[in-house]
């Protein structure tokens, strides 16, 4: 089998190890690398979830590696579906483990010296909020997709990464949410409304604004890489 960065797409599993769990990823490294944008998905979706991957694909496009990964395992999953238990909804633990991931791209060779950028959606984006207070010294930037806000509502005037809120506009209810988070961040913030846009982004050209939209905040926060993607025997892959 060839190496994952030898592979034409540059895109390969990946095992995050956090001590007491490991998590499954994918990792996307383009040729030309600015920054990393690390995923954090809402409940019922997943890494292979087609919105998130077509946001990544934009993104690394753009330049920008991306790791999409599963802040939970699949057994916890399956425990989630059967009893209704709600780990899904657990945002302090959804958010240890997005920090635990953090660790992971900032310890990786391929990643390092990159910066490192959040796309968080719907309760993905309070773990991203949350775990942003927790490395704001390495969280160059956050977006946000149809997120919920709220559930992290007492660490937003904590957050120091540069905010950028995208909502749907037909998106009732997650509108007035983010409006009203809007105005608790003290960081450089947007609040950006796509026209006509339901709370999936599925109706025409939506979806591809929300990424016009990531690749620009990202283009604009996320410092470049001081260095080249690493070479091969940099990656822990599954």
């Amino acid at each position: 089998m060839p190496h994952p960065l030898d592979w034409p797409d540059r895109e390969f599993e990946v095992a995050v190890n956090l001590g007491t769990v490991e998590l499954t990823g994918t990792l996307g490294l383009p040729p030309q690398v600015r920054g990393v944008v690390l995923f954090a998905h809402g409940s019922g979706s997943s890494r292979h979830s087609p919105r998130n991957r077509y946001v990544a694909r934009m993104l690394q496009s753009a330049g920008f590696a991306t790791l999409l990964i599963d802040l939970l395992t699949a057994e916890e999953e399956a425990i989630d579906d059967r009893t209704r238990h709600q780990l899904r909804f657990d945002i302090p633990r959804l958010a240890r483990r997005l920090v635990g991931a953090t660790d992971w791209l900032i310890q990786c060779p391929a990643t390092r010296s990159l910066a490192i950028g959040y796309f968080g959606a719907s309760t993905g984006s309070a773990a991203a909020l949350v775990a942003a207070v927790e490395r704001g010294d390495r969280v160059s930037a956050i977006v946000s997709r149809g997120g919920r806000p709220d559930l992290a509502l007492g660490v937003l005037p904590q957050v120091r990464s540069p905010t950028l809120l995208i909502v749907g506009g037909r998106d009732f209810p997650v509108l007035g949410i983010n409006e009203d988070a809007l105005s608790q961040l003290s960081v450089p913030k947007q609040l950006a409304i796509v026209p006509g846009a339901t709370h999936l982004f599925e109706e025409p050209g939506a979806l591809a604004e929300v990424a016009r939209l990531a690749c620009q905040w990202f283009g604009n926060y996320l410092a470049p890489a001081r260095s080249p993607v690493g070479g091969k025997g940099a990656i822990e892959h599954g």
